[in-house]
């Protein structure tokens, strides 16, 4: 159904061009159509045109936004880590702090110990004040009477003086007697003195710089030549920019920026700066929950309008070659119009037929009858395993092993049912027959053959189950009703052969008394039998290799069969592993390497194949060239107790077949008188 719809798309398509190029439309027609497609065309390009220049607006949006949120990002974490070693530098001077007052409170102190503490914690200066400001002790042995005296340390260690705070972290401060900078905290001692510690803040610095927003920005620009600028400003002042901008429009002065800042959102707008066009994204930067500023962003739209110009050079190009091409098309459709119908349509009926016949799932074979095959689809080559270039313009004959099926073309009816021998194997085939004559009148036979040997099979199999099941039943209600008198009359007699001995004739009653009760054990037995197709015993799946299995068979029978001059091979295509009842089906395997050494007697070859039959599935054969089965009792060769030998019981390949029917498999014969015979055994790899 889904070809069919498509062929009549595709035919509605062809339709509607060789409306326009064939048969008898009039010029003006064509060029009436030729106009529109040209004014399509060039609506075309100019839509295109403004889509694409959209679009690229767009990707530079989703490209200035995801720059942005990268700035947010880069400066949050920035300003959390310059927090965090703000943080560890103050736990580290408080915690040396708390380590000299306890000293220092247990007279413990002096110049020597605070340098080391100095030296072994990398802290620049520590110093002790009393209470009025005066140094006690300091890290560095020096005149105590520095410059600037004594207001220093009154100012800033007031608080601590004067009993307002026992914790002071004075931060970031100038020197006293140079031009660097210093990170100060002091702690209380119990007289109110103040324990003083600073370390240089030069590198602390130097990372803050670096790592700042000053630096992120410059960083950005220098890395992206198409960034024309990147700032971060608040209401009153530019607070960081790269190293171009020296001024800004106002926040204030704009309402776009106003709402930006406001509203906390990605905005952009098409803007100037200087004499360049550009885009400006625009985003609040908020740390710690306080608004910092506005990030903005401009991005030259030079690139942009570079590459619009390109696409619309390049539009207006393929307009031009477009209706320069529709040109000549048009006048060339004119000149082939009646030319291009016949190939059109002979394309179409050549292609669907030939579509039609090598996808159907019967073989299909054309033949003439003087020059050979002519059609061969891929079901025949499926089928008779062989190629169509193999095949085309040879007999059919040679396709057929059998006489018989080499002859179907003679037969008079148009359908038969066959049984042939197919490329090596036993086929099963429908085949219907029909006969053309062509343009020279020569005779053609069309063949449809379907391959019906699966079916054939699966009926058969589906028989022998029904009889076996059958069987089965007959033995669940044979079974109750004679084993327990059986095993009555058994023990009547054994009771009797014991306990009773007759005056004349004890030694043939006695072996009366014994045959009684052989019998007895072989109606047991036979009665067991049915049982065992009543009630089979269950399947035990498990993993084994399946090459170990065929190796078992070849080191059992070797002995043997080396005594009566047969050979045992194995052909193995196939060496993984399955999930089968091992003991089950080396059963089978016994039973039927037992049958074809009965068949073989002295001399000849045992062969046990192995290959897989796609992928899930195995075949196993056991094929001898012993005298073969005779065609009249093929079709009985399964039958429970049914057998041709004299000590047989007739219920090995009854076995054989449940066991293969448990497994989900299939089990078929083939085998001719004098040449030998083959079970092929099909089992799914996995139970």
């Amino acid at each position: 159904m889904h070809y069919s719809r498509g062929k009549n798309q595709t035919y509605t398509i062809r339709g509607f061009l060789n409306s326009l190029t064939m048969g008898n439309i009039r010029i003006r027609n064509l060029l009436f159509v030729f106009i529109i497609l040209t004014v399509l065309l060039v609506v075309n390009a100019v839509i295109e045109f403004h889509q694409s220049k959209n679009e690229l607006y767009r990707l530079l949006r989703a490209q200035a936004q995801s720059l942005l949120e990268s700035m947010i990002v880069s400066s949050d974490n920035a300003l959390a880590t310059n927090n965090y070693l703000m943080d560890l530098s103050q736990k580290r001077l408080l915690n040396n702090a708390g380590l000299i007052r306890k000293l220092y409170e247990d007279r413990n102190i002096s110049n020597n110990i605070l340098s080391e503490i100095c030296e072994e914690n990398d802290i620049f200066h520590i110093n002790i004040f009393d209470n009025s400001g005066r140094k006690l002790f300091s890290s560095h042995e020096r005149d105590m009477a520095m410059r600037g005296g004594q207001q220093m340390p009154q100012r800033l260690l007031r608080p601590i003086f004067d009993g307002e705070a026992d914790t002071l972290i004075i931060g970031l401060k100038q020197a006293r007697f140079n031009e660097s900078r210093r990170y100060v905290v002091a702690l209380a001692t119990l007289g109110r003195g103040a324990i003083v510690l600073n370390i240089d803040a030069q590198q602390m610095l130097a990372f803050k710089r670096k790592t700042g927003f000053g630096g992120l920005l410059r960083t950005m620009v220098a890395q992206n030549e198409q960034i024309i600028y990147a700032a971060l400003q608040d209401s009153s002042e530019i607070l960081a920019a790269s190293g171009n901008v020296h001024s800004l429009e106002d926040i204030g002065q704009s309402l776009f920026l106003s709402r930006a800042l406001q509203d906390s959102l990605f905005a952009t707008r098409i803007t100037r700066f200087g004499s360049n066009e550009i885009l400006e994204a625009v985003h609040t930067f908020i740390f710690d929950g306080r608004t910092i500023g506005l990030f903005r962003l401009g991005i030259s739209l030079q690139p942009l309008q570079e590459i619009n110009d390109r696409i619309y050079r390049r539009l207006i190009i393929l307009t031009v070659v477009l209706i320069i091409l529709g040109t000549v098309l048009f006048f060339y459709l004119l000149t082939r119009q009646r030319l291009e119908l016949l190939q059109q349509r002979y394309q179409d009926v050549e292609t669907y037929s030939g579509n039609i016949i090598d996808n159907v799932s019967d073989a299909i074979l054309v033949i003439d009858e003087s020059s050979g095959i002519k059609i061969f689809n891929k079901a025949a080559e499926s089928l008779f395993h062989m190629e169509k270039k193999e095949t085309l313009g040879k007999d059919f004959k040679r396709l057929i092993d059998d006489k018989s099926c080499a002859d179907l073309l003679q037969e008079a009816s148009q359908i038969n049912q066959l049984a042939c021998t197919i490329a090596g194997e036993n086929k099963n085939i429908l085949v219907s027959r029909s006969i053309y004559f062509d343009h020279n009148r020569n005779k053609n036979f069309i063949l449809v053959i379907r391959d019906i040997t699966q079916q054939k099979n699966l009926e058969l199999q589906l028989e022998i189950q029904n009889r076996l099941s059958a069987m089965g039943e007959l033995a669940a209600g044979v079974a109750h009703e004679i084993r327990n008198p059986l095993n009555t009359i058994g023990t009547i007699i054994q009771q009797l052969d014991k306990d009773f001995q007759p005056s004349t004739g004890a030694e043939e009653y006695h072996d009366l008394a014994n045959l009684v009760y052989g019998e007895v054990k072989r109606i047991n037995e036979t009665v067991q039998n049915f049982l065992r197709f009543s009630r089979p015993e269950p399947v035990h799946p498990r993993l084994f290799k399946v090459g170990k299995l065929l190796g078992e068979m070849k080191t059992q029978y070797t002995p043997l069969l080396s005594q009566k001059n047969i050979s045992l091979s194995i052909d193995q295509h196939w060496d993984g592993q399955v999930k089968w009842d091992y003991n089950q089906i080396k059963q089978v395997l016994i039973n039927l390497i037992d049958n074809a050494i009965d068949a073989l007697q002295q001399r000849g070859t045992i062969t046990l194949s192995l290959s897989a039959a796609g992928e899930e599935n195995l075949i196993l054969q056991i094929i001898d060239n012993g005298s073969g089965i005779p065609p009249e009792i093929k079709p009985r060769i399964f039958n429970l107790y049914f057998t041709t030998k004299s000590n047989g019981t007739g219920v090995g390949l009854s076995l054989v077949q449940r066991i293969i029917q448990e497994h989900r498999g299939l089990i078929s014969v083939d085998s001719k008188p004098g040449k030998g015979t083959s079970f092929s055994i099909h089992l799914p790899i996995n139970l």
